[in-house]
């Protein structure tokens, strides 16, 4: 779990807390962060749950900490919510690469 060292620390929170707080013991919590194994989906869930991140987060697959909240339906038709919907699902460098092509399709 490659951010659960940062997100522990920017609750000051030591291994011991956090470990008391998860009724395991401190050495679980250094293994985890130091890569040494990986908690089981349950308890990956719920460490995600106390921090309120992603799981992809506290993995380090992502750098986005939550998923986006969703549009409400009534604010866009159809298509135009299907179109933020494939957005939010496009990594970082290719929003980027979309945004460049908008530019070039704008003129800009």
């Amino acid at each position: 779990m490659q951010n659960l060292r940062l997100l522990r620390e920017e609750r000051n929170l030591s291994q011991q807390k956090l470990a008391d707080e998860f009724d395991v013991a401190q050495a679980q919590i250094q293994n985890y962060e130091t890569g040494g194994y990986q908690p089981d989906i349950e308890m990956l869930n719920k460490y995600a749950d106390f921090f309120e991140v992603s799981v992809d987060f506290l993995l380090g697959r992502t750098d986005i900490r939550r998923r986006p909240e969703p549009v409400k339906e009534c604010a866009l038709n159809a298509e135009e919510q299907k179109l933020v919907d494939r957005y939010r699902s496009l990594r970082p460098n290719q929003r980027q690469s979309l945004d460049l092509f908008l530019d070039t399709l704008e003129d800009k």
